[in-house]
């Protein structure tokens, strides 16, 4: 089945929004003209960078907060929004898109802006539960619902074209890629078993989109490919709108998708937006916030959420994180550099 026009314009929102700043309030303010240098008690306005599937959870989540902050300290806050691929706005931000908060798909991009000297050391203890704010996981997508694809061996069975982004240029596929890999070394599997199975599936990736936006595009709207590897929560929220996603998620092994959320020191301090800025930061673990992530398809780490919505989501059996693979430090080095192992599997799969 051919999705419909809507459920592309959701999935390639990036395309549409990305680089861009969206008001929300009604106030006219400026994105950094209305503060001083240091924080005041005058109105204030926060610049928010995300990427583009969180734009549903974060138009209803604003309100929420300016509605409370000015009811607890009488100040109006205006709200200037970015969405776009995760990759792209950790440029756009390094680049000179003063954000004062920065919320984005991996920790990884996150880093970049503080190895940029915008953010500063040590941000992930500075915000509840190590700053990650929202959770999903891997899900495998196909055309049609006869063909259930319920487990990551399934793809490296030779049976199905697979489409996924280029982890070497999308944050995104880097997930896609650990949770492959993890679904053999955390089954106890070794490095080369798992570097097999890998190169398997990759063998049977007719292209390599360079992010997540166009590898769906190649997936629904160019019509290549069996299956597409994409997020738990997308689906969710594109069954939502009305659209027939074919979808399932592996169960016995899966990754953890961790999307962090981080002041950006510089830029408050210059905007003398900290005050405000590190308040809704700590508004988005509430289990308001939380709640509005979980309505749109992400897994709450709000304890109380997620027991409230756990029939909404599949019970994973085996579920692993980055830290369980060695940290996205350790991971970029045995992955992602130039030669590392995934240019030695592109290689061995012929794709080089």
């Amino acid at each position: 089945m051919q999705p419909s026009r809507s459920f592309l314009s959701l999935v390639l929102t990036g395309a549409i929004v990305g680089g861009t700043l969206v008001s929300c309030s009604s106030s006219s303010n400026t994105a950094n003209t209305a503060n001083t240098a240091t924080d005041s008690e005058g109105p204030v306005n926060l610049t928010l960078v995300s990427y583009a599937v969180t734009q549903s959870a974060y138009e209803k989540i604003i309100p929420k907060f300016v509605e409370q902050w000015e009811k607890k300290t009488g100040q109006k806050v205006t709200f200037e929004q970015s969405y776009g691929g995760s990759g792209s706005q950790t440029r756009a931000v390094i680049d000179g898109l003063e954000a004062d908060v920065v919320a984005l798909a991996l920790a990884l991009d996150t880093k970049k802006i503080e190895q940029a000297g915008l953010i500063q050391p040590g941000w992930e203890k500075e915000a509840p539960n190590d700053s990650i704010v929202t959770k999903s996981v891997g899900a495998i997508v196909t055309r049609d619902p006869s063909v259930k694809i319920d487990k990551w061996s399934d793809l490296g069975s030779g049976k199905f074209k697979v489409i996924t982004a280029n982890p070497k240029t999308s944050g995104g596929a880097r997930w896609n890629f650990l949770g492959l890999w993890g679904s053999v070394t955390k089954a106890g599997g070794n490095e080369p078993a798992a570097e097999t199975f890998v190169e398997n599936v990759f063998k049977n990736v007719p292209v390599l989109p360079k992010d997540a936006r166009e590898a769906s595009d190649v997936f629904f709207k160019q019509g290549q490919g069996d299956a597409l590897i994409n997020y738990e929560n997308e689906m969710i929220l594109a069954g939502q709108k009305g659209q027939k996603v074919f979808y399932s998620v592996p169960t016995d092994y899966n990754i953890s998708i961790d999307s962090p959320v981080a002041v950006v020191d510089k830029n408050v301090d210059k905007h003398g937006t900290r005050k405000v800025a590190e308040a809704f930061v700590e508004f988005l673990f509430t289990p308001e916030a939380q709640e509005e992530f979980a309505k749109v398809g992400f897994r709450p780490v709000d304890p109380t959420v997620a027991k409230e919505y756990a029939e909404k989501f599949p019970k994973i059996k085996n579920l692993f994180t980055v830290a369980d693979l060695g940290g996205w430090d350790k991971i970029q080095k045995q992955f992602f550099e130039d030669g590392a192992t995934f240019d030695k599997i592109l290689t061995k799969a012929g794709k080089k």
